[in-house]
Parts: C-alpha cells; structure tokens; sequence
C-alpha cells in the first residue's frame, strides 16, 4: 500500500448541542481542513466529543468529507474517526468509510494517522485504490 506524508490546517468551530446533550460534557464543532502534498484537498466534518472532569480524558467520533487530489487522483472520499485519551483503549483511528470514493478514487481504501510536531499538524496516509495505486 503506498503511504503518503503531508501537512494540513484544521479549524474547529463550536455547535449547539440536542437538549438531550446538554450538560452531559459531550460537545460539537464542525472542522474545516486544508490538506497538502500528496493529498491536496479540503476536508469537511461534523465533530462529537466528550470531556470528562479528568483533564487527561476524553473521547471522539467525527465523519469528515475530504474533496480534492491524492497523488493527482480527483475525487471525494469520508474519514471516520475515532479517539479515545486515556484509559486502557487510548489511541486514534482514522479510516476511508468503505465505498466512499467517488471519480478516481472510486475503490480507495485505507487508514490515516495524524502526528503534530511543533505545533503543526502532519499526515501520514496508508492507502490502496482498488483496479491499481
């Protein structure tokens, strides 16, 4: 599977919550990301997580919508999320939604890990793109 390195911007903008969810420590943003290099897009996702009163825990789930370019290759395809800090399952998963390609990157499958260094945020993308890569 080829793997791809790049760096990308993210912005978080709160949202009103259900009155279910009110008070309960579960918050949502929308997130608005610009990726580069090899995958040359825009991302766009809805963001649900929890905070507990430990500042050291937390959890997520997001779907995002990534428009745009890997390696040349145009089309669309969804990220599923997936995070828990703290804990004994603490860790990230971020994966293509199965059958989420469209236009060339229809068949893309794969996972992606995020690093931040310096205060900026990286990419690393492990893919394959059934009918070649």
């Amino acid at each position: 599977m080829p793997l791809v390195s790049g760096e990308f911007e993210v912005k978080m903008a709160p949202e009103p919550l259900a009155a279910l969810t009110e008070g309960s420590g579960i918050g949502r943003m929308t997130l608005d990301k610009r990726y580069h290099g090899p995958l040359a897009a825009t991302g766009r996702g809805e963001f649900l997580g929890y905070r507990s009163s430990v500042p050291s825990s937390a959890a997520y789930v997001a779907l995002e919508v990534v428009q745009g370019s890997l390696e040349g290759r145009e089309g669309s395809f969804v990220l599923q999320h997936g995070g828990i800090m703290g804990g004994p399952y603490d860790g990230l998963r971020i994966v293509v939604a199965p059958d989420s390609g469209t236009g060339q990157l229809a068949g893309l499958s794969g996972k992606l890990d995020i690093r931040i260094e310096n205060g900026k945020h990286f990419y690393d993308f492990d893919y394959r793109l059934d009918g070649g890569s």
